[in-house]
């Protein structure tokens, strides 16, 4: 089913894997160690580039931010060949000049969230990933020339405040995020970068402003009759950067697929060492390389298992 191990992962709205284009589609249900990922993933080909989807909330967007199971997610996209994803969440805007339907190329975060686990590590293993740079540099400037090249309005950097939710901010939070320079909100993403940088992933976030929050005296409060209206006419504008994204990243070399070839689950529920090279000159792929702290012969051995996926101890 899987013809290379370094393909583009896609996490968002259910509605994205409805590109103009996109052949070869195929469903799998998909289990990990850490639990089961919010939908089955859903594989595609554009141009002969294969990529895989994760609808983020789930079909129907039925799971609360703080509900996802971003460990589950991030490890089915790896154990599929997954070697770098493309975010795509609706925001909330704190700057006037990004205007709702404006794209936001992330490239910083700030994690407000307070009640939700945010490492794969623990349970008799400790790892301390840098999260300086958050995001891949060289596939945010893929999706920023993707925007350029398709003279989509964009902001080519920001930072992203991650709530807890699933309320939205009271106007006094929204004021605090806003002097505190922040430029968009939002409830999921800062999670997602963490457990895509200790996952070894290139990441990146196409940010949709759908509104204004609620600091914009001039505005409507934000609600999500709004949000789901802008959303739906920025969904179209999100396929094309994608489409266009894909033409730009180099997907290297096939290296066989005889490790996963007929079904995800083989791969995930024995715990496959997936070997993914990244082809780009980022260090995301090594970011485990000095961040482990227990030596292995102090780790138990079902957490080994569990996180085998990683090769820590190459």
């Amino acid at each position: 089913m899987i013809n290379s191990r370094n393909i583009l992962g896609i996490i968002g709205g259910s509605g994205l894997y409805n590109i103009e284009g996109l052949n070869n589609i195929k469903e799998v249900a998909a289990d990990t160690p850490f639990g089961a990922p919010s939908d089955n993933l859903i594989f595609g080909e554009i141009d002969g580039k294969q990529l895989v989807f994760i609808p983020r909330h789930g079909r129907g967007h039925k799971i609360l931010p703080s509900e996802i199971n971003y460990a589950a997610n991030i490890y089915a996209l790896k154990a599929a060949g997954v070697s770098k994803v493309i975010s795509v969440s609706a925001v909330g805007s704190l700057k006037k000049e990004i205007i709702p339907g404006d794209m936001v190329i992330v490239d910083q975060f700030f994690d407000f969230t307070k009640n939700r686990k945010n490492t794969f590590f623990g349970d008799g293993i400790v790892a301390h990933v840098s999260m300086a740079e958050p995001v891949c540099p060289c596939l945010r400037n893929i999706v920023i020339d993707s925007c350029k090249s398709l003279g989509i309005r964009y902001h080519s950097e920001g930072t992203y405040i991650c709530i807890e939710g699933p309320q939205f901010s009271s106007k006094a939070e929204s004021l605090f995020f806003k002097n505190s320079g922040f430029d968009v909100i939002g409830m999921t993403n800062a999670t997602e970068a963490k457990f895509a940088r200790e996952a070894g992933l290139c990441y990146t976030t196409i940010a949709m402003a759908t509104d204004y929050d609620c600091w914009h005296e001039e505005e409507e409060n934000v609600n999500a009759d709004i949000i789901i209206k802008i959303l739906n006419e920025n969904a179209e504008k999100a396929k094309n950067i994608i489409k266009e994204a894909i033409k730009h990243i180099a997907y290297g070399d096939d290296v066989g697929n005889d490790s996963i070839n007929n079904n995800i689950n083989d791969s995930i529920n024995d715990d496959i060492n997936v070997n993914i090279h990244n082809v780009y000159s980022c260090s995301c792929s090594s970011s485990l390389e000095h961040a482990v702290v227990t030596a292995k012969k102090d780790v138990p051995e079902q957490i080994l298992e569990k996180l085998a996926i990683f090769e820590i101890y190459k």
